[in-house]
């Protein structure tokens, strides 16, 4: 009902954008980070409002935390953040990991480290 960080990141140093073709959502990651902690995140988000709600949600889990936390986070700890999706919307959760996870290994890239594997 009233998502947090949405919007462009203007200093993003981290952008990740990812999609699901067979439902047309598509999430994209702004990452502000320094000494590898986040410190400021964002997001636009096209779809549903579980899509927007997982992005909203991941969002506030990864802020301030270091790089290697915010990999952690699972589609899992997003949806009990958000005390469940129905089933056919747990995809939605799983492209929030994934477009936190695209823009960490874009970030790592224009640092010139090696990307994470997934």
């Amino acid at each position: 009902m009233n998502p947090r960080n949405q919007g462009r990141l203007e200093n993003a140093n981290g952008i990740g954008e990812v999609g699901n073709a067979s439902c047309g959502d598509i999430m994209k990651i702004y990452l502000f980070i320094k000494d590898s902690v986040i410190e400021d995140v964002a997001f636009e988000t096209f779809g549903c409002g579980a899509a927007v709600a997982s992005s909203s949600i991941a969002t506030e889990l990864i802020k301030g935390k270091t790089i290697d936390e915010a990999w952690e986070l699972s589609n899992k700890a997003v949806m009990e953040a958000l005390d469940g999706l129905p089933p056919q919307k747990i995809h939605c959760s799983v492209l929030a990991e994934e477009a936190i996870h695209a823009a960490i290994n874009d970030y790592l890239k224009r640092s010139d480290l090696p990307p994470r594997e997934e």
